[in-house]
């Protein structure tokens, strides 16, 4: 190690390069730590790298050290290593000048276990699987041709514009972006907030709602892409109404979402490749289409020519449809004609041989009578007959009819009769009750509203020579019969003053109670 003191150096120290420094940790680390073993878990694995090397990190719950595995050391691993995996690496500490890292150069590897991110991802990928939300039969099909497609993915990251590009390449249509942070304790709330806010969007609003989801993000540590692993974004793209396309990661990388979506993409750009068709492709494929439909009626349109003009040179002439059947008219016509003077010949013939005569008319009459007498001598047997079975029949019930069987049938009546007097009897009985009981109660309120009982209370009634009620003072004059009823009798009175029944403004103050005054007759 070469020191330089310059010589306006205020202290004695010795000063070093970066390399030197850098050099000298390297010595001391690879010197203390010459063969270490380490336990930890496999982060950022993503195979071996093109020049055969394989970098990846080994952590715990607190610390994470970078490793990597030279291609000669890899070819002679047993057991290769694999994303989220425990493992115990055996190799040397060494550090990297050109970052100032060091890390750990594994010559050997064992496997420990699987690692604590790894364990609850599978704890938690079961109890989602139970719950039916990776189900096939939840999944949808993609819409061919969508006219909207929702991105759901970091706006500033390389993701977005791959996944524009690639659409613009294979099918121009509009495309709407919902930001949100793609690594980070946010990630799941912010993409399910995404889902969800898509599918709450209503069809012909101000935002076009998408046809088709993509939520996307690139490639990164099974840390990097825990978001994508949160519950509430499994069950928002499960009970997503829109289908989705799930590009997390590249195509090694596996979430819980990919299995969830209706679709997984290895890539962003995939995802792209699967929302649309080509569209110089789906072009091409019209046009074949269209010519191959216009060439095959063309073609249908020549073969049904062709057949109905064999068919027209198969047919045969009107005059040649036609001769038989005219021929049979003919041949009717004249036979028709033969046949009505043959039957007018016959008719005639046969009228001619009738021969009218008195002689014939009695035998025809005899014949008559003969048959008439016939029909009498068979009426008289059948109503004989008739008349013997209902005298037969009469006998019989006769017969059956006896003074026994009369007396028990006037038993049965007699006692059915009397449990009809019976029940006659005891409904007239409550009839006559509830009349009794009705006439009760009416004469307890005619009682009650009747004048009588007024009356008895020092009450009377005047009563004028016409049998009148008098309701009025006002009604009498002086010297008017009336009578004053009471409850014992009436009393006969004249009226006496004078115009004392019409009411006055002002009473005098010494006025009697009745300027009605009583006489006995």
């Amino acid at each position: 190690m070469n020191s330089i003191l310059p010589n306006d150096s205020p202290t004695n120290a010795a000063e070093f390069t970066v390399s030197e420094v850098s050099g000298a940790l390297k010595r001391v680390v690879e010197d203390a730590f010459g063969n270490v073993r380490v336990r930890g878990e496999i982060s950022g694995y993503r195979g071996q790298h093109s020049s055969g090397h394989a970098y990846f990190s080994l952590k715990d719950e607190r610390a994470r050290i970078e490793a990597v595995i030279w291609r000669g050391s890899f070819a002679r691993l047993k057991f290769k290593p694999e994303e989220g995996m425990e493992v115990i690496a055996s190799g040397k500490l060494t550090t990297y000048a050109g970052s100032s890292k060091y890390q750990i150069v594994i010559e050997q590897l064992e496997p420990a276990g699987a690692g604590a991110l790894m364990a609850l991802l599978e704890e938690r990928r079961k109890k989602l699987e139970a719950e039916g939300l990776f189900s096939a039969e939840r999944k949808r099909r993609l819409p061919y041709m969508p006219r909207v497609i929702g991105v759901i993915t970091s706006p500033t990251g390389a993701v977005i514009r791959d996944i524009i590009h690639r659409i613009t390449d294979r099918f121009p249509l509009h495309v709407v972006v919902w930001p949100v942070r793609v690594q980070g304790e946010t990630t799941g709330t912010e993409v399910a907030a995404a889902v969800e806010g898509f599918n709450a969007l209503p069809s012909g609003g101000p935002i076009a709602r998408p046809d088709v989801l993509i939520v996307a993000r690139g490639g990164g540590s099974l840390e990097d892409l825990w978001g994508f692993n949160d519950e509430a974004v499994v069950r928002a793209v499960a009970a997503s109404g829109i289908p989705v396309i799930s590009a997390v990661g590249h195509e090694t990388d596996w979430t819980l979402i990919d299995h969830a979506a209706d679709m997984r993409a290895p890539t962003p750009t995939g995802a792209a490749e699967l929302a649309v068709p080509v569209r110089a492709e789906l072009e091409a494929t019209v046009a074949s289409l269209g010519a191959r439909l216009q060439g095959a009626a063309s073609r249908a349109a020549d073969r049904r020519r062709q057949a109905v003009r064999a068919a027209a040179r198969a047919l045969p002439s009107v005059d040649s449809l036609l001769a038989i059947p005219r021929r049979r008219f003919d041949e009717a016509a004249s036979r028709l004609e033969r046949g009505l003077s043959e039957n007018t010949a016959r008719k005639r013939a046969r009228f001619a041989g009738l021969r009218l005569s008195p002689l014939m008319l009695t035998r025809r009459l005899g014949e008559q009578k003969h048959r008439s007498l016939q029909a009498e001598r068979r009426l008289t047997a059948s109503f004989r007959s008739m008349v013997g079975n209902a005298r037969a029949r009469f006998d019989r019930d006769a017969a059956r009819i006896t003074p026994v069987a009369l007396k028990r049938q006037l038993a049965i009546s007699s006692e059915g009769l009397g449990v009809l007097t019976a029940r006659a009897t005891r409904a007239e009985v409550a009839r006559l009750e509830r009349l009794r009981g009705r006439l009760t109660q009416s004469a307890r309120l005619l009682e009650t509203l009747s004048h009588r009982a007024v009356l008895e209370r020092g009450y009377a009634l005047v009563i004028d020579k016409d049998g009148a009620l008098v309701k009025r003072a006002a009604a009498l004059s002086k010297g008017d019969e009336i009578a004053v009823r009471f409850a014992d009798g009436d009393v006969g009175a004249l009226t006496t003053g004078g115009e004392t029944a019409r009411p006055k403004p002002k009473p005098a103050p010494q006025a009697k109670p009745s300027d009605v005054q009583g006489d006995l007759f």
